[in-house]
């Protein structure tokens, strides 16, 4: 499992990859595609034991990408009324992966959330100071929330797992019902909160690069800095459709056409940019990555 380096004979990077029916599995598929990394999708349900070793078995990958589980349809409200079959995906499921990846040697990037905690007296709002890795979580608002936070505690006794936070992803794509910024440019009504995000398009590659580093343990997976459901709003309007409007409404409102509440918090992202010094601000990276390749209006003179 050591590290390849250019003109080394060292076995060439086959990922398995578990979650092609989702958003991030599918996006991995085309991002190995267009990397030249051999790469197949596993077609074990992941908390049967025995079709997840036939997998390697039969791949024999060098690394294991776990973008599989339970968020809900259309959000996460659903685990509330279905919480057997959101254990099932995102504990069972997921402690049987790593299970089987320890015992075979293999590391396993697993996408998690971090939508395991929420601002409190020692993180508030506005004060930039975020929740940091080795904090313990402190969201228990949905059942979604509760089962992540339960397999993270478990995780951290495999040392053979990356667990990456992943919080409001994003992409280019603005036509995915999944995007944080198409959901919540179709909403009747938004709350204006400052979040940590992920922008897919920039963090996605960083875990293929994570994996072929062999990093382990807890990473929060967002872009440095915070960003509120407003400024992005205005950020659409300005680059994507100048009549845009919307309107905001605060979480008591919220809360009557929820099932669950939502988490809100910072993540600390010194642990990642350390590692990843180019990673941009969460601002700076929507720009690059979303608006301006998806930019409608015209340039300011």
């Amino acid at each position: 499992m050591g590290s390849q380096s250019n003109g080394s004979s060292a076995k060439p990077y086959k990922f398995l990859i578990y979650g092609k029916t989702g958003w991030i599995g599918g996006l991995l598929g085309k991002l190995c595609q267009s990397q030249g990394i051999q790469y197949s999708y596993g077609s074990g349900r992941l908390e049967l034991r025995d079709t997840l070793i036939a997998d390697i078995n039969a791949i024999n990958p060098t690394h294991v990408f776990n973008a599989a589980g339970v968020t809900g349809r259309p959000n996460v409200d659903w685990c509330e009324s279905h919480k057997v079959e959101t254990i099932r995906a995102n504990v069972v499921g997921t402690l049987t992966l790593a299970d089987v990846c320890r015992e075979k040697g293999l590391i396993l990037i697993n996408y998690a959330t971090g939508c395991i905690f929420e601002y409190d007296s020692n993180h508030p709002l506005g004060s930039g100071k975020g929740f940091k890795e080795e904090d313990s979580p402190n969201f228990v608002g949905s059942f979604y929330s509760k089962t992540k936070a339960m397999v993270e505690e478990l995780l951290k006794n495999y040392e053979n797992v990356c667990t990456l936070r992943v919080r409001m992803p994003i992409s280019s794509d603005l036509t995915n019902p999944r995007n944080f910024i198409t959901k919540i440019t179709r909403y009747e009504k938004v709350v204006d909160i400052p979040n940590s995000m992920t922008v897919l398009d920039e963090l996605l590659p960083i875990s293929i690069e994570m994996a072929k580093r062999n990093l382990t343990g807890i990473y929060n997976f967002t872009n440095p800095g915070c960003i509120s459901h407003n400024q992005i709003l205005e950020m659409y309007r300005e680059y994507i459709n100048p009549k845009f409007t919307w309107k905001n409404f605060n979480l008591e409102e919220q809360a009557k056409v929820i099932v669950a509440p939502r988490s809100n918090n910072e993540l600390d992202t010194t642990k990642l940019k350390t590692e990843f010094p180019e990673l941009l601000s969460i601002k700076d990276s929507l720009i690059k990555y979303v608006f301006e390749p998806n930019r409608k209006t015209p340039v300011a003179a």
